[in-house]
């Protein structure tokens, strides 16, 4: 099992600027990767911007319905040139790259908070999307299903990861803890003093390596032609998140952060053979589990809102005869 070195970046994007924020990633992550970096990880929805609005608005008022407008059209769409972009970064550079973004499902018009993650040989090697959206956030996105709650084999262990206050949800953890997972993302818009602890408390309970990755910018960061702007994020020097990254061991251990204030890359190494030793004192899904009184079943099907049996008998059904054509 190899070791690798972690990159939590801590950073502003270019918001509600898709394209501009992918490069912003790009640069930052090639910086990580030239300090040795195997694994670089950005916080929650950073391309193009958490819709920090949900919590300054009403609901359907005119500049949560524009700003939205702007996050609908600025959002990613999996397969497309930004996520090429990202793709071909992660093969270029040879890293693992983990990425939030607000992924647009051209399917249904659904925004889903997403973290996405590129393998060194540019493949999408995983896609979660997050599974309850906290608070006003259900007025942008959709909640994801079982079907993404899964870790992911590198050669550096088992890699998985909760967005937000998913993190609070034990048998989401469960889930995660049960496939074995080694070092556990959690990128976050949450800026409070009690995220720390309890990325120190699921790194103990997980035996896992735990990186909490979290936005950096205040109003003066944002463009000038957000909508609302000089009505939501008057005052230039109000934080909407102040950074909050931190990577911790196995043990609790705070390895690098808490980085509070300023943007920035802390780093720490991971070695999975160090998650998976410590377990012989504490294992929450193995030895310590207690199957036969306590049990979790995971649901990992997807769950569509639209299900067609007979494809092609509905496709034909929606073709017009040459006659209506003409």
């Amino acid at each position: 099992m190899k070791t690798v070195r972690i990159a939590a970046v801590q950073a502003a994007p270019v918001w509600l600027d898709r394209q501009a924020t992918i490069e912003t990633v790009v640069a930052l992550a090639e910086q990580a990767a030239a300090e040795g970096a195997g694994l670089v990880a950005f916080p929650e929805a950073l391309v193009p911007g958490y819709p920090d609005w949900v919590w300054r608005t009403r609901p359907w008022d005119h500049h949560a319905t524009e700003l939205y407008a702007r996050l609908l059209d600025q959002a990613v769409v999996v397969g497309s040139a930004a996520t090429d972009t990202l793709a071909d970064a992660a093969r270029r550079l040879g890293i693992w790259l983990s990425v939030g973004v607000d992924e647009l499902d051209t399917g249904s018009t659904t925004v889903y908070n997403t973290l996405l993650h590129f393998s060194p040989d540019g493949s999408l090697a995983g896609r979660h999307r997050k599974l309850v959206a906290t608070g006003g956030e259900r007025l942008v996105w959709g909640m994801g299903d079982g079907s993404t709650l899964a870790a992911i084999e590198t050669p550096f262990g088992r890699l998985g990861g909760l967005i937000c206050w998913e993190n609070y949800m034990p048998l989401a953890r469960a889930a995660l803890y049960a496939q074995g997972v080694d070092i556990h993302l959690a990128p976050t818009w949450d800026n409070s003093d009690v995220w720390v602890a309890t990325m120190r408390h699921i790194a103990k309970e997980g035996r896992i390596y735990v990186v909490g990755v979290t936005s950096c910018l205040r109003c003066a960061d944002l463009p000038a032609d957000i909508p609302g702007r000089q009505d939501l994020y008057a005052d230039p020097d109000e934080w909407l998140s102040k950074g909050n990254t931190v990577i911790v061991g196995p043990d609790g251990d705070v390895l690098a952060g808490p980085l509070i204030g300023e943007p920035g890359i802390i780093y720490a190494d991971a070695d999975a053979t160090r998650a998976r030793t410590s377990r012989h004192q504490f294992d929450p899904v193995g030895h310590y589990g207690r199957g036969d009184i306590l049990k979790l079943t995971v649901n990992t099907a997807p769950q569509p809102a639209v299900s067609f049996c007979d494809q092609a008998h509905v496709g034909a059904k929606l073709r017009l005869p040459a006659s209506d054509t003409e």
